[in-house]
């Protein structure tokens, strides 16, 4: 199982703010936000949580286990 998520897609949904913008927001790196978007980073459970307070909406909207096996690069 891989945690995977729908950031992107949120925050195109919220006038297309930036990753730029969004990391000013909650006080992150602009790599941070890109780490998470592309699963390389699983944000700690206090930045999902004010993920999903932006976004108002539930952690679960955002993020998601994939139950395809996670493939070893």
């Amino acid at each position: 199982m891989k945690l995977s998520n729908n950031l992107k897609v949120k925050r195109f949904n919220k006038n297309q703010i930036t990753q730029d913008e969004l990391a000013k927001q909650l006080h992150v790196s602009r790599q941070t936000i890109h780490a998470i978007e592309n699963g390389k980073f699983n944000p700690s459970v206090t930045l999902a949580l004010k993920l999903a307070e932006f976004f108002d909406c539930q952690v679960e909207e955002i993020f998601y286990l994939n139950m395809e096996e996670q493939q070893n690069d």
